[in-house]
């Protein structure tokens, strides 16, 4: 069955090259061009034309953005809570007043339906600055204490210093958040390195901390090449910490650069995660939520279904409801009202999820979906919705990343089978469970080894609740006040009591004299 239509263009997208036209680097408060020699063109998926022209950044941007980072840091972090949240609810406010801007710019650059941009990533984004704003106030730590019995204990919760950050291409301005907020929150200033294909509304909201009052320097944007910009970034000596969101594999590097320093490293790596919809289902709410969880942002979500494990008894009638509700599914140009799904981020990585299904066919059913459209979506970056099913729980499209919109079904007939399936994979970010059976549910979100477990849906996320994966879906939390273990050092403070110059401890050096 054909997609069942697109909508007509419009015109008014986002003026990048006008409203970014001093440089796409942000350092010490300003846009600046970069100094590395190279230019970058950020391309519009959706029709393949250069819509943003800037200077890369270089070692040596990299190292002002570092050094403005490190001067704003006694100041920032000796600002008191109270002072650091009005900041970031200010900051909130702006936003809000921005969020047409933010959406316009998210769907030019990433080629997102206009409705996910202004009904997901800007509004969650705005959330997570007023959540911060008020963690900011409530830095926990033990209670004092009198633990040893001459000596009274308490605990610091003191800021790092400057962190060094990555942000993925998918979700560049949520992603963008996630690693700024909980960071300054703390009381940190940041370096962030934006995905060079994605870098507009990670400046815009440079801009806008600015905008809102916070100081000069406590956030900095270098818009460079991972092996460039973003490997000096890691390496810095002044850098105390490294949070990275990408592939486990450029994770894995990033690891490996960021030991030689002994940085602290937060790492949200690739994910693969299953479905898993046991025989007492409610089929149709299944069947949405897959097609749902399957597509949003084109499937280039680390925490997309990708995998949904049938119990047999539903299996075809599930494979069916899906395709059906597939094939209703409308790719057009982000832009436009009718819009459901927009283009991949490139045409490279269409092809590589092309690739993927079409060597599949060797081995699995494609049931719908499996190709490029023709016509006036041709020059984007665009493949239609794909349901594969009967592939083999070992073969490269169940184990491997495809990063598109593409869900494969897979049956199983026992409880134990289908949670054995679902852990089956090296990742471990995101999962969800779908029975009427509280006890069978619960055993699922028990047994599946995820950061987040969801159960009769897939996808949500919530400010206060944490983000983060098991296995080789990395370490650490992004959101809610877990993130603040990330961006805060302890610090066990301890007053001697008894006012008394030779201890009794002190007999393990003195022994018995006087």
């Amino acid at each position: 069955m054909q997609n069942p239509g697109t909508a007509n263009a419009t015109p008014d997208r986002f003026p990048a090259q006008e409203r970014l036209a001093d440089g796409a680097q942000f350092i010490a408060g300003r846009l600046t061009k970069g100094t590395s020699g190279r230019t970058h063109a950020v391309v519009d998926p959706a029709t393949g034309e250069e819509v943003y022209t800037f200077e890369l950044a270089g070692p040596d941007d990299v190292d002002a953005a570092v050094a403005a980072a490190r001067e704003a840091f006694p100041g920032w972090s000796g600002a008191t809570p109270g002072e650091r949240s009005e900041a970031l609810h200010r900051f909130a406010a702006v936003l809000a007043e921005r969020a047409e801007e933010f959406a316009r710019a998210e769907s030019l650059q990433c080629g997102k339906p206009l409705k996910l941009t202004r009904e997901f990533d800007v509004p969650g984004t705005i959330d997570n600055t007023a959540f911060f704003a008020g963690a900011a106030r409530h830095l926990q730590g033990q209670s004092a204490g009198e633990y040893s019995g001459d000596h009274t204990s308490y605990v610091r919760r003191e800021a790092i210093g400057v962190i060094g950050s990555i942000a993925p291409w998918n979700y560049p301005l949520q992603m963008a958040a996630w690693k700024i907020l909980p960071a300054i929150a703390a009381g940190n200033t940041i370096v962030l390195k934006p995905a060079e294909l994605t870098p507009l509304t990670a400046l815009l909201f440079a801009q806008a901390a600015t905008d809102a009052g916070l100081p000069d320097g406590v956030v900095n944007i270098v818009t460079g090449t991972g092996r460039e910009a973003g490997e000096h970034l890691v390496a810095h000596p002044d850098v105390a910490m490294t949070s990275f969101t990408g592939s486990t594999a450029v994770g894995k590097r990033v690891a490996e650069i960021a030991t030689a320093t002994v940085k602290r490293i937060h790492l949200e790596l690739g994910g693969k995660a299953p479905f898993v919809v046991f025989d007492d289902a409610d089929l149709e709410a299944a069947a949405n939520g897959a097609v749902a969880g399957a597509l949003i942002n084109t499937g280039q979500d680390c925490t997309a279904a990708t995998r949904a494990y049938v119990q047999r008894p539903l299996y075809e009638a599930f494979v069916a409801s899906t395709a059906e509700l597939m094939e209703t599914v409308r790719l057009g140009d982000p832009f436009a009202p009718g819009t459901d799904l927009g283009p991949l981020i490139s045409h490279v990585q269409r092809d590589r999820v092309a690739g993927f299904v079409d060597r599949a066919r060797a081995y699995a059913r494609v049931v719908t979906g499996g190709e490029v459209p023709e016509g006036e979506l041709a020059d984007g970056a665009y493949y239609r919705p794909t349901l594969v099913a009967d592939a083999a729980q070992d073969s490269e499209i169940v184990q491997s990343e495809i990063f598109g919109p593409v869900l494969v079904v897979l049956p199983f007939d026992s409880d134990d089978e289908g949670l054995r399936l679902a852990n089956d994979t090296p990742y471990g970010l995101a999962a969800s469970a779908w029975s009427r059976d509280v006890y069978r549910a619960n055993r699922a979100t028990r047994e599946i080894k995820a950061g987040c477990v969801w159960v009769n849906d897939h996808i949500p996320i919530i400010s206060e609740m944490p983000h983060g994966g098991y296995k080789q879906s990395g370490f650490g939390k992004d959101m809610s006040a877990y993130s603040f273990e990330e961006y805060t050092q302890v610090k066990h403070v301890m007053f001697d009591n008894t006012a008394v110059a030779r201890k009794d401890w002190h007999r393990t050096v003195f022994g018995d004299r006087p």
